[in-house]
């Protein structure tokens, strides 16, 4: 794995606002996290952190793993501002806009206005093409204090031309030291052999007929469902279907554990657990991939489903889900079940071919890492503009 630059540890403002779901903040946690490891000092300006309560333990008690967790208040206290040491670099994560009093408090008057910081708007994950074309790109300032000042676009992705992934430098090692027996029973769960499946997802309008294959299939299956939304459609299928209403924790070959919120760590190690992976959004979607290798020499890679977060009002998560697709060489059955799942195409589910779509999301992984990840890419990205 590649480093940045040994240079002097920069001063990182990381804004971020809580949208509609934990997605968002989870990324901006894991990118400031990241950015310490690598010697940097971060500033999380976050509107809304009751979520790092179960995420991140810890996070808001001061300077937490080289993180200051800072409330994004409206407004900002100028005279609070006013004695903040400047940062190096701004970050605005997925369309979020540095509030103006922050911006007049540094590019105000005379005060640092010949030395602006690195000014990067992080942009969400796509494989889609425009990608490529716009990683980088300036996006000159043209009114207000900072009139003059540059943003940049910083796009994640998947080839060599973005930004790559957010990627832990210890997460080969805890792979390596992860053992399924011991960490299912440290959760409580009485497992016997049968087939592991996470489910963190949206509300799939395939879930009741997803639950009733397992229910009537062949293979022992237990469902390890996340709290929230996930857990609330298990629930309402369940209520909704006649078929399935008997089935409460067990019927036939499904038995469900409904779990409690977990943090990032334990969510990693719930993805290593399963044979069998349903992820929504774009930080799991991340940590699905990197869980898509062998976990020794008895598991074969487990293969993952992606609900991709709907856009309802355009429908642009369609050429999204098949730009992943594309790029991940989705077999016919795989691509073909996410369309299903992703309310895209009407039908029965396919019928999964784990082995297969397993060893697609290996060979995926295998891609990925040979590339540098996110966060060094952008310490590189800003001590070249430096």
């Amino acid at each position: 794995m590649t480093t940045a630059p040994n240079k002097l540890p920069l001063r990182w403002d990381l804004f971020c606002q809580v949208i509609d779901n934990h997605g968002d903040l989870g990324v901006c946690w894991r990118l400031a996290r990241e950015l310490a490891a690598h010697g940097q000092r971060v500033r999380l300006w976050v509107d809304n952190a009751a979520a790092l309560a179960w995420m991140a333990p810890g996070a808001t008690d001061g300077v937490f793993a080289g993180i200051e967790v800072r409330p994004w208040t409206t407004p900002l206290n100028p005279a609070d501002l006013a004695t903040l040491p400047p940062a190096d670099v701004w970050v605005e994560a997925f369309g979020c806009e540095i509030p103006p009093e922050f911006i007049a408090a540094r590019a105000g008057g005379s005060r640092d206005h010949s030395n602006p910081p690195i000014w990067i708007n992080l942009e969400y994950l796509s494989a889609e093409a425009y990608v490529e074309r716009t990683h980088t790109l300036p996006s000159p300032v043209l009114q207000g204090p900072a009139a003059g000042w540059t943003k940049w676009f910083f796009y994640p992705g998947f080839t060599p031309a973005t930004g790559g992934l957010l990627r832990e430098v210890d997460l080969p090692a805890r792979q390596a030291a992860f053992g399924r027996a011991a960490w299912l029973r440290a959760q409580g769960i009485d497992w016997r052999g049968e087939r592991l499946v996470s489910l963190f997802c949206y509300e799939p309008p395939a879930l009741p007929a997803l639950l009733r294959q397992w229910a009537e299939g062949d293979v022992p299956t237990r469902l390890l469902v996340t709290t929230g939304r996930a857990t609330a459609a298990v629930r309402q299928a369940i209520h909704n279907d006649s078929g399935l209403q008997p089935l409460m924790v067990q019927r036939g070959q499904l038995s469900i554990s409904y779990l409690p919120h977990v943090t990032q760590t334990a969510y990693d190690e719930l993805l290593w657990a399963c044979d069998w992976n349903f992820v929504r959004g774009e930080d799991s979607l991340v940590r699905a991939l990197w869980a898509s290798a062998p976990l020794g020499p008895q598991r074969a890679a487990p293969p993952f489903v992606w609900h991709i977060y709907p856009q309802p009002e355009d429908n642009a998560h369609h050429a999204k889900l098949d730009a992943f697709l594309d790029w991940l060489g989705a077999p016919p059955s795989l691509r073909a079940f996410h369309h299903v799942w992703n309310g895209i195409a009407p039908g029965p589910l396919p019928a999964p071919d784990l082995a297969a779509w397993g060893a697609c999301a290996a060979a995926a992984q295998a891609r990925l890492v040979a590339a540098p990840g996110l966060a060094e890419q952008l310490i590189g990205f800003v001590q070249k503009k430096r």
